[in-house]
């Protein structure tokens, strides 16, 4: 589980009041499939998060299902699917929401009410078809540039990295980046409910005469290894890719840096603070403050959007702290999961031993306990290439402010530092929703052109010199 969907479950689990799930219940064939997605935008009182549950009807009749929560990171949570008359009800232990909803008439939308420990609101959701092959057969088309699938071992760490090299058009060589994935275990194209943002971006660059490097996580897709890695794991990582990018014919070997997405940004910030670094590192929304504060700040942001009172607040802020507290001060993953089950069932006394044991292994994994600990702007005194650091100001995962400053603190003795923050723009880099592009007659999020041409521009000019 990755540390942002970490951050969104821990919210869960220690709001105040407590709250118990129906027990999971087959969902019961009906004469209209639900199959499709499930999308609406649940209302808070600081403004709105779009929820996704993704159907799949199997051939028992019951439903594989997940939740998607986009701006929170969260992304394939389980879902039980019940269904009595023209009632359907979908409820995720995982994340301990329900959602109660009515079937309108043309099977279309399901107008219903969202609960989750104190918290209820009103939620409709309106249905899309599932993608089919056909269709994304049809919308294929050949990019003007080479695409060339490769692997190249990361020799620090015993595995097989498999990725795609994109090479523009035109003789070459070019100057070319390696794109690092935010936190979790990402694909190449660090894809987060259907949007891809580094494949998106791979493509901008491609095409105005940059090559670029993208590769499966560790322990996902082709790469092999595991997937549960530190960021100094990662590190070797993206070293690695460097490496094999230094042996390509294609490429400009002395013009070669890192783009890193959240977390990558960290990983690429790292790396250049050892042998052979990169040219330059561009960290798009990465972390500046340590894990601690930042996971503290998330919680707090997200009771206040939710109007708690101070009381309340305080409560919950203090237990948070002890949860975290726990986990990071403890000497081993025994027993701070063992400490941690006892407040969560301390604080919800309806949740069973089960489901206390599976929280508790979630918040304590290794890279979640580094995370805590870890401050990102200690090492960067190291740092001397060229660093853009790029944010969105409508980025509700990582405060751009307070994380800029951050690193723009710990960067302080490099001269060739730029910072900037985009307006409208998130943390997955999708603009405002009216600068998405209409494809079919919907809305289909896009990587922001304004962060585009700032990253394109800046590249050019770190590689021109």
């Amino acid at each position: 589980m990755s540390a942002i969907r970490l951050f969104f479950y821990s919210f869960l689990v220690v709001l105040l009041c407590a709250w118990a799930l129906p027990g999971r219940a087959a969902s019961q064939p009906t004469e209209t499939s639900l199959e499709g997605f499930w999308k609406g935008p649940l209302q808070l009182p600081g403004g709105e998060l779009e929820v996704i549950f993704r159907l799949v009807r199997l051939s028992s009749g019951e439903y594989f299902a997940t939740l998607d929560v986009p701006k929170q990171r969260v992304s394939r949570l389980s879902v039980t699917v019940t269904t009595r008359a023209d009632t359907v009800i979908f409820a995720s232990a995982e994340a301990d929401c329900l959602f109660t909803g009515r079937l309108v008439p043309d099977a279309g939308h399901l107008q219903g009410t969202w609960q989750q420990p104190g918290f209820k609101a009103a939620l409709t959701l309106t249905r899309t078809a599932l993608p089919t092959a056909a269709t994304a057969a049809k919308s294929f088309l050949t990019p003007p540039y080479r695409e060339i699938e490769v692997t190249f071992p990361n020799a620090a760490a015993s595995l097989q990295l498999a990725g795609t090299l994109t090479v523009p058009a035109g003789p070459g060589p070019f100057p070319a980046v390696v794109l690092l994935s935010d936190v979790g275990s990402q694909d190449r194209n660090g894809t987060v409910n259907e949007f891809a943002p580094l494949g998106r971006l791979a493509d901008f660059l491609t095409r105005r005469g940059i090559a670029v490097l993208r590769f499966d996580d560790r322990g996902t897709g082709q790469s092999t290894g595991q997937a549960e890695a530190l960021v100094t794991d990662l590190v070797t990582d993206a070293q690695a890719a460097l490496a094999f990018l230094r042996t390509r014919p294609e490429v400009l070997p002395g013009r070669l840096g890192l783009v890193g997405h959240g977390e990558g940004g960290n990983v690429a910030l790292l790396a250049a603070t050892q042998p052979q670094p990169p040219a330059f590192v561009v960290g798009l929304a990465p972390n500046g403050l340590p894990g601690y504060d930042i996971a503290m700040q998330q919680q707090e942001a997200t009771l206040r959007s939710l109007q708690t009172s101070s009381a309340q607040l305080a409560i919950a802020l203090r237990r948070q702290q002890m949860i975290l507290d726990a986990i990071r001060q403890t000497a081993t993953r025994s027993q701070a999961r063992a400490i941690v089950v006892n407040i969560l069932k301390k604080d919800n006394p309806m949740l069973s031993e089960a489901a206390a044991q599976a929280r508790a292994t979630e918040l304590t994994t290794a890279p979640y306990r580094y995370f805590l600990t870890f401050n990102p702007a200690e090492p960067l005194a190291k740092v001397a290439c060229p660093v853009l650091l790029l944010y969105g100001a409508a980025d509700s995962v990582v405060n751009p402010d307070a994380n800029m400053q951050g690193l723009l603190k710990g960067l302080k003795g490099n001269t060739a530092v730029t910072a900037d923050k985009l307006p409208g723009v998130n943390h997955l880099f999708q603009p405002d929703r009216d600068q998405w592009p209409i494809v079919a007659g919907q809305a289909q999020p896009n990587f922001s052109p304004a962060a585009q041409e700032a990253i394109r521009a800046w590249i050019v000019t770190q590689t021109s010199k």
